[in-house]
């Protein structure tokens, strides 16, 4: 292991917050997935993914790795785009949240949200480059299972719109 993945990765949550830490904390592990991306003129297209989750920067932060693969050659994955990002999650106990920062590079997509409990659900809230609002939600958690979901709202609508539709299964230890 080099110094970098030394000082990068760590082997669970700081104490200083641990209980706070573990609303991403449950995930820490590898997943794979089923995503399903919905057109706004009802097309659907499906392919599947894979996501790891690791704790990271002394166990204060959570970052994870999504990937929609495609095959050598292959087109790309219709209305979603071929995703290889990474999320950085940190705990910010200055407003008892979450800031969020996505990273796509190939994609060029980059998605800062703040990220909180809703009941048993994860809602994570934040605005595109265009000014529409993106509601990022964990839903139907347990053990080994998920469901992400990937809305939007352009500012000139009424109501929130499915882009992406995840679910997620933990792969065996």
């Amino acid at each position: 292991m080099t110094d970098f993945e030394r000082l990068l990765h760590a082997d669970g949550p700081n104490p200083e917050h641990a209980a706070a830490l573990e609303l991403y904390g449950r995930f820490v592990g590898d997943w794979d997935a089923g995503i399903t991306a919905h057109g706004a003129d009802g097309t659907k297209h499906t392919a599947p993914g894979e996501i790891h989750f690791g704790w990271v920067l002394e166990g204060r932060a959570v970052q994870d790795v999504w990937i929609i693969p495609r095959p050598a050659g292959s087109s790309a994955f219709p209305i979603a785009g071929n995703w290889y990002g990474t999320t950085l999650r940190v705990y910010d106990p200055t407003i008892s949240a979450w800031r969020i920062s996505w990273s796509d590079p190939a994609r060029s997509v980059f998605r800062h949200q703040i990220g909180r409990p809703r009941g048993e659900d994860i809602v994570q809230e934040g605005t595109t480059e265009a000014g529409d609002l993106t509601r990022w939600s964990f839903v139907e958690i347990t053990d080994d299972s998920f469901r992400w979901l990937g809305e939007v709202k352009p500012a000139a609508a009424t109501d929130w719109r499915l882009v992406v539709d995840v679910r997620a299964r933990r792969r065996k230890r």
